[in-house]
């Protein structure tokens, strides 16, 4: 059981990476804006790299893709232990997407 258990955890990102911008399109904008303001993400974001925190998003740099956008959020929840849903953490990709990376208008 270990060994499927560990291949469909490892094919996930791949999987959501070859969707690209497709996996935010029935995502909830609103929650997402809601979400990030409630856990103080552009603050956390803020005492990282300074400034408003903006410069944490990198649209050429490592997070390339809409797949992994949405598991560097799933990372950050981890991390933070925020308890979030899967459809809560697709949402913050989602409005981090329209703000700062645009998979979505490269398709």
């Amino acid at each position: 059981m270990k060994p499927l258990f560990i291949t469909l955890v490892l094919a996930a990102p791949l999987a959501a990476s070859a969707q690209g911008g497709a996996i935010f399109k029935d995502a909830d904008l609103a929650l997402g804006e809601k979400l990030l303001a409630e856990n103080q993400c552009s603050a956390c974001h803020a005492r990282r790299v300074g400034g408003d925190g903006s410069a944490i998003y990198r649209p050429q740099g490592r997070i390339d893709s809409a797949g992994k956008l949405r598991g560097m959020v799933e990372y950050c929840a981890s991390e933070l232990k925020l308890s979030l849903f899967p459809e809560e953490v697709t949402a913050i990709a989602a409005v981090l997407d329209r703000d700062h990376y645009h998979f979505e208008r490269k398709r």
